[in-house]
């Protein structure tokens, strides 16, 4: 590990929790975390020993038992009991480099002093963390209303050696690894089993993972999209700025300067051409990729407050003496977002297999399908089907979750965001959306050898250059879905610094 992030001493956004993850970084308490915590402890200790009426959460039930008071010596069997009932996780399971920005995101909530942890527990996740110790964690069981639940639940299990975690490439039983390391098992504190499940972490980890891999797919978007245009023959008048200086919104202005700036230099983007316009797959490039832009920054926003914020109940002020029961759980701003972020990034894929829809089809000198010999060969046929495919799928998943909502907790819980069912359909439909733009990169790589000898911009040429190295012009048949695979992994591996992913 190459260096250290001190919790809560920086603001988190995506540029900062794409360092702690590329390199790697270890967490550590800030000076000034240590000391909320201790004193938000310290301050619930001496409440409680001096209050005999019931606090939510603390000394009652949960959900609709919140009226039975329970008695100080049951306050740790309270918040086990509550762990270990409230992990009914099922399904598949959610990813580890998710499961790591929950606990980096729980760490973070809890280190603001409103939550009434022990030091020790605190600790504890920065513990998991830093030794790679991933709880098993499943997709299924949040609606993202009273925080998500189940999830935190199979995150928290193994704090009190119960559960399995994910270490050294095995999944193990958590008494195990706790073994291991020589760590005695957490025993909870009054209040912690629910500042450890209430929370929107999971939702959260989601929304950031996604995020990041939206910016950089929004980025190769607009590459790609310029090899495809380039390509196909294109005109570029689409792109000049004084268009969009008459509609200046600021993701079309800057996915316009950003294909300028992709093809500059091109032979074939300045050679003569007989057509007046291209099809809107090419020409609104800035407009659709631009919306999809403004989108994420719109999205970006909303996690960014999110994972700067305190988020589980009761929650405690110690300034001003009070401990109040609130909604911080609730989902719903994030539920929106993921659902908005779903449409947005799903459009990127819709507009992009309209791309290479039209590069197989025969026009503007390119062979058919993109082949020599086309009839012996099927050459780029299928690839399109798969795109097709693919982007249908996204349509589903794009249909908003929050628009649901189903009662809970006998009434008590009336109202929930499902967010954590957007968090994962946003998960696989970003995916989706990588898979769709590579099969339009092994397209447009493939047209634009029918180009030569003239040439595309410099930049485009040497990233090409790059990518041939590995995914070879296709002469005659064979197995595309290698061809597709390999793609993938070129461009999951493609690195873009932060200030240009970001920007």
């Amino acid at each position: 590990m190459n260096s250290i992030h001190y919790i809560s001493s920086e603001i988190l956004n995506l540029s900062v929790i794409n360092d702690i993850v590329i390199y790697n970084k270890r967490l550590e308490l800030s000076d000034q975390a240590t000391a909320n915590i201790r004193s938000c402890r310290s301050y619930l200790d001496d409440k409680i020993s001096k209050q005999n009426q019931p606090i939510y959460g603390i000394n009652t039930g949960f959900g609709s038992l919140c009226d039975v008071k329970i008695s100080n010596e049951n306050l740790t069997h309270l918040q086990e009991n509550l762990v270990m009932s409230h992990a009914c996780g099922i399904g598949d399971k959610v990813p580890n480099k998710i499961v790591k920005i929950m606990l980096l995101l729980k760490i973070q909530s809890l280190s603001y002093g409103h939550s009434g942890v022990q030091l020790e527990t605190v600790q504890r996740l920065i513990d998991f963390y830093n030794n790679d110790v991933i709880p098993i964690v499943y997709t299924q069981g949040s609606l993202g209303a009273s925080g998500d639940l189940a999830p935190l639940a199979h995150m928290a299990l193994p704090l009190i050696a119960k559960g399995e975690v994910f270490h050294e490439g095995e999944q193990k039983s958590s008494a195990e690894v706790l073994k291991h390391f020589k760590w005695e098992a957490i025993k909870l504190a009054s209040k912690e089993g629910l500042a450890l499940l209430n929370g929107t972490q999971f939702m959260s980890a989601y929304g950031i993972y996604t995020l990041i891999k939206s910016y950089k797919l929004s980025y190769f978007a607009d590459l790609i999209s310029s090899i495809s245009l380039d390509a196909f023959n294109g005109r570029l008048d689409p792109f000049n700025e004084l268009v969009h200086l008459v509609r200046p919104h600021r993701g079309q202005l800057k996915i316009a300067k950003r294909v300028r700036g992709f093809l500059e230099g091109s032979e074939l983007i300045d050679s003569h051409k007989e057509h007046v316009q291209d099809p809107y797959s090419f020409r609104c490039i800035p407009q659709v990729h631009g919306a999809s832009w403004d989108t994420i920054k719109f999205v970006n926003k909303t996690f960014n407050t999110e994972i700067n914020s305190v988020t589980d109940n009761p929650n405690i002020f110690v300034g001003e003496d009070e401990i109040i029961s609130g909604g911080n759980f609730h989902g719903q701003p994030l539920a929106l977002g993921l659902d908005y972020l779903k449409i947005a990034i799903s459009e990127l894929g819709n507009i992009s297999e309209r791309r290479t829809y039209q590069l197989v089809s025969g026009l503007r000198g390119l062979p058919a399908f993109l082949v020599d010999n086309p009839g012996l060969n099927s050459g780029f046929m299928i690839p399109q089907y798969t795109a097709a495919s693919i982007v249908s799928a996204n349509k589903q998943l794009a249909s908003p979750a929050s628009v649901d909502s189903i009662v809970s907790s006998n009434g008590q819980e009336d109202h929930v965001s499902m967010g954590a069912n957007a968090a994962v359909q946003c998960y696989d439909l970003i995916n989706n959306v990588e898979r769709i733009l590579a099969i339009e990169l092994l397209n447009a790589s493939q047209a634009l050898e029918f180009r030569k000898p003239k040439k595309s911009s410099p930049l485009i040429e040497s990233f090409l250059k790059s990518y041939r190295e590995t995914i070879p012009f296709v002469k005659e048949d064979l197995v595309f879905y290698n061809l597709i695979q390999d793609t993938l992994h070129f461009i999951d591996d493609f690195y873009i610094e932060n200030e240009l992913l970001f920007d």
